[in-house]
């Protein structure tokens, strides 16, 4: 079973009022998944962002962003960087794939040999 990991990409503290209690300190995270496995790491494409209030610490959801937020938001999404999609295979991966080479290698040996014949 993979296990899922939001990694933080870029952290920002933004100085515009909250919709909430109109207070001037938030702070905007940007967060791409990653999954690990005891076989593979992948590190996906998806990036989410999520804005917090630092004052009454509620959650800012796009529909009550005004226009200063939309505009703040936007230029931090373009600073950000994801790292590269891809899968790394674990140490357990490898360890079958040579031992399945091995077996393969052996089999093949022995029906050359003629021990086995088929």
């Amino acid at each position: 079973m993979s296990k899922e990991k939001e990694v933080v990409l870029k952290e920002a503290e933004i100085t515009n009022n909250c919709p909430e209690c109109f207070n001037q300190t938030m702070k905007l995270t940007f967060y791409q998944k990653h999954r690990y496995s005891r076989w593979y790491y992948q590190i996906t494409g998806d990036v989410s962002h999520e804005i917090v209030c630092n004052t009454c610490h509620s959650t800012i959801f796009p529909v009550k962003w005004t226009e200063d937020i939309e505009r703040i938001f936007e230029y931090y999404q373009k600073l950000v960087t994801p790292k590269k999609k891809g899968i790394k295979l674990s140490g357990l991966s490898y360890s079958l794939i040579v031992l399945f080479v091995v077996l393969l290698g052996v089999l093949y040996y022995l029906i050359y040999t003629g021990v086995i014949e088929v």
